[in-house]
């Protein structure tokens, strides 16, 4: 461990942030790293408990302690070793993971848990401009062919493994750039794209082949999905001139609300005003850019994609930001005693919210009101959740007398995504659970394998909506199980 006594000395210090009417005039990355002294403390604030908690929380199962440790010492050079061993991607990671490892720290029971997160992006930026990070080629090459659908962070962190396997990937992504939603779903100021563009660089001096623009399916996507699509090949021929195909497309498919009014222009889903954003921001010319420039906005979903709705509208000028939540407040402080060591349900405030945003809880939509085919408003009405004691389950109520009409000129529908687009699981002939998602296990043998011969699936597209460190881990697994099935055992960590 660090220092014995860190964690009764130090007190837990959070990265920084410029003023929000500072940062809010452009889409450049904000967030103000720790310093190396900073880094230092916050690893020296870490116990080395007995059962590191933090380890099992980490979808990665990153080696925190460790490295905490290393970081105390200064070893930073081993302190990224140890942490890429677990995580192909902590750059990623380290500034978008909501970080459930510190949820878990034991520190976190009656203190400030430790800093695990800005340590981590303190760690792989060091890396990055000290040289560290190199590519590893295979030094032998198997001759089996791999194709991965998806250029997400499990399409990624699979393709990555898969290479260094000695295997070659390619890898297919329908859009003009790799990276899925941490390309085109996550706006810049939360992860600035350069950041992804060096890790493409790293992949294909490892060998791995990326074909943008490229679709695999046999039908048209259904609205609401991005697509850059210049080519399209068919699921069964891919099957056909690969040894083993990865399906990580995602859990592409947005929720919907079929409310009246849903068809007036100015009702978006979410993605359809963050993406084209960011392809801007990319430097591509766009007729059909969604912008709330002095619009009433309304945000409808309180989660991550929601809040990435409130910083790009800020940053477009909106007169007005309501975001707005089916579910209840949660609690400003969880109780630890119920919730630790697991991830707890409560208010959590983002760095978009503090640039100005009206936030209201148990609220649901009734319908959207327009002029001539545009959305001029929308009412709305407060509901209650009362829980039946016979059943157990929660029902909600509409509250009477609140109904009322609000302006609304642009509304975004950031309420999740339901699955991966059934046409591509079905051209591949694959096995769908009870939620639509592509049907494989993770325990025993065959993990990740699905119903059809040679077809894998991992992160969103088989778990459904889920974290980026979820999506790697699963990319991380699936590769072990790929190599496995194409050679008979693997020496890739799981």
């Amino acid at each position: 461990m660090g220092k014995v006594t860190g964690f009764l000395e130090f007190e837990r210090q959070e990265e920084g942030y410029p003023a929000p009417e500072l940062r809010k005039k452009n889409y450049k990355e904000f967030v103000i790293a720790l310093s190396d002294d900073q880094a230092k403390i916050q690893g020296a604030r870490c116990m080395d408990c007995g059962i590191p908690f933090c380890n099992n929380g980490c979808p990665v199962n990153n080696i925190i302690p460790d490295w905490n440790d290393l970081v105390y010492k200064q070893k930073w050079q081993e302190a990224i070793g140890v942490l890429h061993s677990t995580n192909n991607f902590p750059e990623f990671t380290g500034r978008i993971c909501p970080a459930p490892c510190e949820a878990a720290c034991t520190l976190g029971i009656n203190a400030a848990p430790v800093g695990i997160k800005s340590i981590e992006h303190a760690i792989i930026d060091k890396a990055w401009e000290n040289g560290w990070v190199v590519p590893q080629p295979a030094a032998v090459k198997t001759g089996k062919k791999v194709a991965v659908v998806g250029g997400g962070p499990a399409g990624l962190a699979a393709a990555q493994q898969l290479a260094r396997a000695g295997h070659a990937v390619t890898v297919f992504e329908k859009s003009s750039r790799v990276g899925g939603l941490l390309r085109y779903g996550i706006p810049d100021f939360k992860l600035d794209k350069s950041i992804i563009d060096r890790r493409m660089k790293q992949l294909e001096a490892e060998g791995v082949t990326f074909k943008t623009s490229v679709y695999i399916g046999d039908v048209d996507l259904p609205k609401g999905i991005n697509t850059d699509a210049k080519e399209k090949i068919s699921p069964k021929a891919l099957m056909k001139d690969f040894d083993a195909v990865v399906i990580t497309a995602g859990s592409e498919l947005p929720r919907d609300l079929p409310v009246p009014g849903r068809e007036l222009d100015g009702v978006h889903y979410a993605l359809e005003f963050l993406i084209p954003q960011n392809k801007v921001n990319a430097g591509d010319k766009l007729k059909d850019q969604i912008t709330v420039g002095g619009k009433n906005v309304v945000v409808i979903g309180g989660g991550d994609t929601g809040s990435d709705c409130v910083g790009t509208s800020n940053r477009q000028g909106a007169k007005s930001i309501l975001q707005i939540e089916l579910m209840p407040k949660p609690p400003v402080q969880e109780n630890k005693s119920v919730t630790w060591p697991y991830w707890p349900n409560k208010l959590r405030t983002s760095s978009s919210h503090d640039e100005g945003c009206q936030r209201e809880w148990c609220v649901t939509t009734k319908e959207f009101k327009g002029e001539n085919g545009k959305l001029k408003s929308m009412v709305i009405a407060n509901v209650e959740w009362t829980k039946d004691e016979k059943t157990g389950q929660f029902k909600m109520s509409e509250v009477a007398g609140s109904e009322r009409e609000i302006p609304a000129e642009a509304v975004f529908l950031a309420m999740g995504f339901v699955n991966p687009v059934a046409s591509l699981l079905e051209g591949f002939g694959v096995d769908k659970d009870t939620r639509g998602n592509a049907k494989a296990t993770t325990d025993g043998a065959g993990c990740y394998a699905t119903n059809v011969p040679k077809v894998f699936a991992a992160g969103d597209t088989r778990r459904g909506q889920s974290l980026v460190v979820w999506a790697i881990r699963e990319g991380r697994q699936a590769a072990r199980e790929v190599d496995s099935y194409l050679m008979g055992t693997s020496v890739l960590p799981r």
